[in-house]
C-alpha cells in the first residue's frame, strides 16, 4: 500500500466497523472533531463493512476484533482487499501491549493497533491517541517524487562454499513491518541457511510472541535476543524491545550479539542503526542489510555504513510500503541496491546473487 497523498483541503475518509452502536457513536465523534477526518461510514459486521467498500472508498478502516458472525481477525485479509488501498487500524479491547491478537493483526497486513476502552471509559486521551494513530498514517500533501535511486552493477561476487553472496541478513521495519517480513520470509527455502537479524519498531511485551509468529510464518527458529548469544547459521533473532542489538566477532568468521542502551541518532529503542554499523564492522562486503516499511530515517545512517563497507543495501517500494520512511531515507540517499516488494526482496535474498 501507498502513502496516503491527500489533497490540503480534503478530509480523509474513515469507516468505523464495530458490533457496538455506543462504540461506533463514540468513535464517529472523535473523528469528525477534527477537520482532517470524516466519517464515511460507521457499520456493525464485517458483511456491512465489504457492502459499503464495494460501494465507497475510504483512507482508513477502524476495525474491531470481536465481533458477531466474522471476527475482525479473520476479516482483515478481506477488507484490504475490499478497501484498495485503505489502512486498517484494529481498535480493539484485545489489541493490548503483548497479546497475541496485536502482534497477529499486524502479520495479516493491520497498519496500527490500538486498545480500546469500554464505552463508558473512553476518554479524552483515548481520543488523542486515535487522532494521532490517524495522523501518523496520512498525509496531507503529495510528497515531491524521491530522487532517482541509482542502481549500483557490481562484478558477481566469487561463489564460496555455501554459494550465497552473504554471511548474514539483517532487517530493520518499523510500522506495516510485520506484514512485509512475513511475504520476505516465506519467499526464503529451508536451504537458505544465513543467520537473519530482525529489528522491528515494537514494546518488549510483543517480543515472544513475535518471535514465535516469525517462526511459523519463516519455519525456521527464532528466538529474542540475549547478551553474549551466538549467532547460528539457519535460525532468526530478534532485538528485545528495550536494546539495540549490536555484533562482534568471536573469530574464524563468527559472531555474537552484545545488547545495548546507548541512545541511538534515530532516538528508538530498539534501532536499526547500531544492528547495521556493527554489521558492517564484522562482516564488510559479506554483509546483507534489508529495510522495510517505516516511519523516520532510522536505519539510513547504519545503511551508509554498510554501503560503505562493500555490503548490500535493499529496501520496499513505496507503493507496497505502508510509511515509506525507512526505506525511502536509505533510496534517497543513494544507497539501494535494490528497491523492491517485500515478496520480490525475498526471491531476490534467496538467489544468493547481489543485484
Amino acid at each position: 500500500m501507498a502513502s496516503l497523498p491527500l489533497a490540503p483541503d480534503s478530509p480523509v475518509g474513515v469507516l468505523v466497523v464495530d458490533d457496538s452502536i455506543v462504540a461506533r457513536a463514540v468513535i464517529a465523534r472523535i473523528v469528525d472533531s477534527s477537520d482532517r477526518f470524516m466519517v464515511a461510514g460507521a457499520v456493525g459486521t464485517v458483511a456491512r463493512a465489504l457492502e459499503f467498500l464495494r460501494r465507497a472508498t475510504v483512507d482508513v478502516i477502524l476495525l474491531d476484533i470481536n465481533m458477531p458472525e466474522v471476527d475482525g481477525l479473520t476479516a482483515l485479509p478481506d477488507l484490504l482487499v475490499a478497501g484498495r488501498g485503505a489502512r486498517i487500524v484494529v481498535v480493539s479491547s484485545a489489541a493490548g501491549d503483548g497479546a497475541a491478537a496485536t502482534v497477529q493483526a499486524l502479520a495479516l497486513g493491520a497498519a496500527d493497533t490500538l486498545v480500546k476502552p469500554s464505552a463508558a471509559a473512553m476518554s479524552t486521551q483515548f481520543a488523542a491517541q486515535l487522532l494521532d494513530r490517524l495522523d501518523r498514517l496520512t498525509t496531507r500533501a503529495v510528497p515531491p517524487p524521491p530522487p532517482p535511486v541509482p542502481v549500483i552493477q557490481r562484478p558477481a561476487p566469487p561463489v564460496l562454499s555455501s554459494g550465497d553472496a552473504w554471511d548474514i541478513v539483517a532487517i530493520g521495519a518499523s510500522t506495516g513491518g510485520i506484514h512485509a517480513l512475513g511475504h520476505l520470509l516465506r519467499q526464503l527455502p529451508a536451504a537458505f541457511r544465513a543467520p537473519i537479524l530482525v529489528t522491528q519498531h515494537l514494546p518488549g511485551s510483543f517480543m515472544p510472541y513475535f518471535a514465535a509468529q516469525l517462526a511459523l510464518l519463516s519455519g525456521r527458529p527464532c528466538e529474542v535476543a540475549a547478551d553474549r548469544m551466538r549467532v547460528r547459521p539457519g535460525r532468526i533473532v530478534v532485538a528485545p524491545g528495550d536494546a539495540h542489538i549490536r555484533l562482534v566477532s568471536i573469530g574464524e568468521g563468527e559472531a555474537a550479539i552484545r545488547l545495548s542502551h546507548d541512545p541511538a541518532a534515530s532516538g528508538c529503542l530498539p534501532s536499526v542503526d547500531p544492528m547495521f554499523a556493527s554489521l558492517a564492522e564484522v562482516f564488510g562486503d559479506r554483509a546483507l542489510a534489508v529495510v522495510l516499511s517505516g516511519m523516520g530515517r532510522d536505519g539510513a545512517e547504519g545503511a551508509a555504513r554498510v554501503a560503505a563497507a562493500g555490503g548490500t543495501v535493499i529496501v520496499q517500494d513505496q507503493s507496497s510500503s505502508v510509511i515509506w520512511g525507512m526505506p525511502g531515507a536509505v533510496a534517497a540517499a543513494g544507497h539501494a541496491d535494490a528497491v523492491l516488494p517485500p515478496d520480490a526482496l525475498g526471491r531476490l535474498i534467496a538467489s544468493g546473487r547481489r543485484p
